[in-house]
C-alpha cells in the first residue's frame, strides 16, 4: 500500500556528527528539500521546526520519519522524534535497518550513488512502501534499562566465546593431546586451569610425580573431582602424546595462556554480575517465562526486554519471524527444498535467548526433551545446534501464548484456540 500524498515522507541518514535530511512526498517522486542539522539536542529542534515547516506549506496530515539505524548514533533523535508532538498531525518514525535499505537499492536495475547527499532520498523511498517498513519506533518504560543490561550480558558472553576459542589455539600449541583427547569435561574448568598454570611445558607435566598431580587437580578442583587418579593419568599420557614446542617458544606460549585464562575469569565475574543486576529488576523476577522449568530471571529477561508489548504480534509466526526464527521456502517448478537455511534477519538478542533458553528448558522438561531428541535424531549434519533452533522455534509458541494470555506454565494444559494443532 503506497503512502498517501499528503504524507510527508523524511529521510534521514545518521553519522555520529550531523544527520543529512531529505523531505519528499507521500509517494517519494517529488523532492521538497534537503537540509543538515548536527547530531544533537540543538540539531533536533532544529529539525522539527523544518518538519513542522514542511507538513504545513505541503498540507500534509501525517509524517513518517525514517532514520537508519547506525549503532547508537540514531538513538537519541528516534526517542526524541518519537516523543514529540505537532497537533493535529501524527509522526511516526521508524528505525530502519542499514541492509533493509541496501536490498531496497538493489531492487533497481541501475546502479545507484551512495553518498551521504543521496542516501537520505532512498530511505524516504523506502518510507514510501508500507512492505519494507518495520514497527514504529518505541520503547517501554518497563524493560528499556532491563534491555540495556541483557544486552551488555550478550556482549559479554559473545566476548568470552571469542576468547575461549582464541585460548584453545594456544593450549593446542601448548599441548595439542589435551585438545585432541581432553581428560576433563571442561577445558576451562578449575582442575584443568590449575594444571595449566602450574606446568609451564608439556615435559614438565608428563614428568611430574603422578601424586602430585592429583594434588593440584584435588586442590584445584577444591574436592570436587570424583575420580582424581584417573584424570590425572590421563592428563599425562595426553602430555607424552602432545608434540613438543621449540624451546623459544615454550615461556611465551605459557605466558599468553596464563595471561587468557585471567581475562576468561574476569569474563566470566563480570558475566556473574551482570545477572545479579538483571535479576533485581522487576521485570525480569515477575514474568510469566519464569514459571517454565529451566528458565530463570536472566533468560526471561532477555526475551521479555525484547519482546515488549507482545500485543505487536498477531500471533507466534510473527513473533517467531521478529526473532529470525523462520525458514523461507525454497520452491521452483516441481522442484521443493527439503533443507532451508534459516533466516537470520531478526532480533538477535531475542533470538540468542530464546536459543539459549531451549537449551535449558530441554534439560528441565521432559515434552521438550523428547522434541529435542527426536530432532536430533533427524539430523543429519549439525544435529545438536539443528535440533536446538527447532525447539527454540517449538518455545516461541509457549512464550506467545504464556505472555499473550499472562498465564502461568502448565505443562498439561492445550490449547483449544483455532490452528493450535502445533
Amino acid at each position: 500500500m503506497i503512502a498517501l500524498p499528503t504524507s510527508l515522507l523524511v529521510g534521514i541518514d545518521v553519522s555520529r556528527d550531523r544527520h543529512h535530511v531529505a523531505f519528499t512526498d507521500g509517494t517519494a517522486t517529488e523532492r521538497w528539500g534537503q537540509l543538515t542539522v548536527p547530531n544533537d539536542a540543538g540539531g533536533a529542534l532544529q529539525l522539527a521546526q523544518a518538519i513542522g515547516d514542511q507538513a504545513t506549506q505541503h498540507g500534509c496530515d501525517a509524517v513518517r520519519i525514517g532514520c537508519e539505524a547506525t549503532g547508537v548514533y540514531a538513538w537519541h533523535l528516534a526517542l526524541w522524534l518519537s516523543q514529540a508532538t505537532d497537533p493535529p498531525r501524527r509522526w511516526e518514525v521508524y528505525l530502519l535497518q542499514p541492509r533493509t535499505v541496501r536490498r531496497y537499492v538493489a531492487s533497481f536495475p541501475s546502479k545507484r550513488a551512495k553518498t551521504d547527499r543521496q542516501d537520505p532520498w532512498r530511505i524516504a523511498e523506502v518510507l514510501s512502501h508500507d512492505a519494507w517498513l518495520p514497527r514504529p519506533f518505541q520503547i517501554a518504560e518497563r524493560t528499556i534499562a532491563l534491555q540495556r543490561l541483557t544486552r551488555h550480558r550478550h556482549h559479554l558472553v559473545r566476548q568470552l566465546t571469542r576468547l575461549k576459542n582464541y585460548a584453545a589455539s594456544y593450549l593446542f600449541l601448548k599441548a595439542n593431546g589435551l585438545v585432541c583427547h581432553p581428560p576433563w569435561s571442561d577445558p576451562w574448568g578449575a582442575a584443568a586451569e590449575a594444571v595449566l598454570l602450574e606446568y609451564q611445558t608439556v615435559e614438565d607435566l608428563a614428568a611430574a610425580p603422578l601424586a602430585d598431580l592429583v594434588t593440584c587437580l584435588q586442590q584445584g578442583a577444591r574436592g570436587h573431582l570424583a575420580d582424581p587418579e584417573r584424570v590425572a593419568r590421563a592428563v599425562q599420557q595426553a602430555a607424552r602424546n602432545s608434540f613438543r614446542l621449540p624451546e623459544v617458544l615454550k615461556e611465551p606460549v605459557h605466558q599468553i595462556l596464563s595471561w587468557t585464562l585471567q581475562d576468561i575469569r574476569y569474563l566470566e565475574a563480570q558475566i556473574r554480575a551482570v545477572d545479579r543486576r538483571i535479576a533485581r529488576e522487576p521485570a525480569a523476577r515477575n514474568n510469566r517465562l519464569v514459571t517454565i522449568s529451566g528458565i530463570g530471571p536472566v533468560f526471561a529477561a532477555g526475551i521479555v526486554a525484547e519482546i515488549g508489548d507482545i500485543t505487536a504480534f498477531p500471533d507466534d509466526d510473527q513473533l517467531a519471524q521478529f526473532a529470525g526464527l523462520t525458514w523461507p521456502p525454497r520452491d521452483s517448478g516441481q522442484y521443493h527444498a527439503t533443507d532451508t537455511a534459516l533466516a537470520r534477519t531478526g532480533n538477535v538478542y531475542l533470538r540468542y535467548y530464546l536459543i539459549e533458553a531451549a537449551n535449558s528448558v530441554r534439560r528441565h522438561d521432559a515434552t521438550y526433551a523428547a522434541y529435542y531428541a527426536r530432532k536430533v535424531a533427524e539430523g543429519t549434519q549439525h544435529a545438536h545446534r539443528r535440533a536446538l533452533v527447532l525447539t527454540a522455534r517449538k518455545l516461541t509458541r509457549l512464550v506467545f501464548a504464556l505472555l499473550r494470555d499472562d498465564r502461568a506454565y502448565d505443562p498439561t494444559h492445550r490449547s483449544v484456540r483455532p490452528g493450535s494443532h502445533r
